[in-house]
């Protein structure tokens, strides 16, 4: 296994076994197994089928995105995406994020770096809109003056969701500033070279760490590439509007899914907006270094957003721990699936994965 992903998996285990453990240290296993038994699961048959629909949609978008550079059909796009998915619920380093740049250079003859600026396209869309979200739903719960609570010796009130809310709404207006400067030509070349003597600067006061200050400097410079690649493919009014009302729908149906599937869960009892709260706190959670799967991480970010709404931390594991089993097994068994229907071989997809990025010229062995 690769170094990076040797030390990435090492971290990730780190926090995932820390967040397990602040997750499970005051809900006794009888207790949980209890609650878990007490479930309606024909809930989860609902919730599958709207969990589908997102990725279908998630095709859409990124078949949309494609557009500029190729015509890509439905199938040729969703078994990608699934593979991608899957293979970040269950290898470390998120490596899924290059299964689609990938494919799309073995299957369609499209340069690496195109194939990651349309991840990273897809990506400006959620994480701008996770961020709106997390404004919206924070901003208007936190004028409830009923919400408090503890959650591992942290004091939670309307004081502190409503600063946290604040935080996020400069934080999405820094964003959007971001993404206008990084869209300008000017601006961007002008990022770039106050890097590029950031890192000759560097290298003067350390000569000996050259070699590793270059490899970053081309490791950060190349993202911004990607990402302006990214914005340049969208940048047609339609398919932009278009891949902003995907978005939405995407997010909503997911949102959906948590309060629907809660619908068989005792002692939870949350209106729409305060699913659509613990579903971006868990969203944030997952950004964080963890075990393939998000395990732990997930838990964490669960239990704290429904300690929010004064949901019995039992109750919230058990709904947690489930949720989060409905939400990635099927995404598995797709890309599985998909893997098989398409002849990829997983382990080589990420050996390939990892030397493109290193060499983007590197010609990919089939996969």
């Amino acid at each position: 296994m690769p170094k990076k992903l040797l030390i990435s998996l090492f971290i990730g285990s780190l926090l995932s076994t820390l967040t397990l453990y602040l997750s499970f240290r005051n809900v006794p296993l009888r207790q949980l197994v209890t609650y878990i038994e007490t479930i309606n699961y024909w809930w989860i048959v609902p919730t599958i089928g709207i969990l589908v629909t997102t990725f279908v949609l998630r095709t859409l978008r990124w078949q949309l995105i494609l557009k500029s550079i190729d015509q890509i059909g439905f199938r040729q796009a969703f078994h990608p995406l699934m593979i991608g998915f899957m293979m970040n619920c269950v290898l470390p380093g998120r490596v899924g994020e290059l299964a689609r740049p990938v494919l799309l250079r073995q299957k369609h003859s499209i340069p690496i770096t195109t194939g990651i600026a349309t991840v990273a396209a897809e990506r400006i869309f959620d994480i701008g809109m996770l961020i709106s979200l997390f404004a919206l739903v924070f901003t208007t719960i936190s004028s409830r003056p009923d919400l408090t609570g503890d959650y591992f010796g942290f004091h939670l009130n309307s004081a502190v969701l409503k600063s946290a809310a604040l935080g996020m709404i400069r934080l999405s207006l820094a964003l959007i500033v971001c993404i206008a400067l990084f869209a300008i030509g000017v601006t961007r070349r002008l990022i770039k070279a106050c890097i590029g003597q950031i890192g000759r600067y560097l290298v003067a006061i350390m000569p000996r760490a050259k070699a590793r200050i270059e490899r970053l400097i081309s490791f950060v410079i190349s993202i911004m590439d990607n990402f302006a690649i990214g914005l340049t493919m969208i940048r047609n009014p339609g398919r932009m509007i278009a891949c902003v009302i995907l978005t939405i729908l995407i997010w909503l149906l997911t949102a959906i899914s948590y309060w629907l599937f809660a619908k068989g869960c005792p002692g939870i009892n949350l209106s729409f907006v305060e699913f659509t709260t613990v579903m971006v706190v868990i969203c944030f959670a997952i950004a964080l270094p963890s075990v393939p799967g998000f395990w732990g991480v997930w838990e964490a970010g669960g239990v704290f957003a429904l300690s929010i709404f004064g949901v019995a931390e039992k109750d919230a594991l058990g709904f947690i721990l489930v949720n989060h089993a409905t939400q990635i097994f099927p995404v598995i068994a797709i890309g599985l699936i998909s893997a098989l229907i398409t002849s990829v071989n997983i382990l080589n997809l990420t050996v390939n994965g990892r030397r493109s990025i290193d060499n983007p010229q590197r010609k990919v062995e089939g996969v």
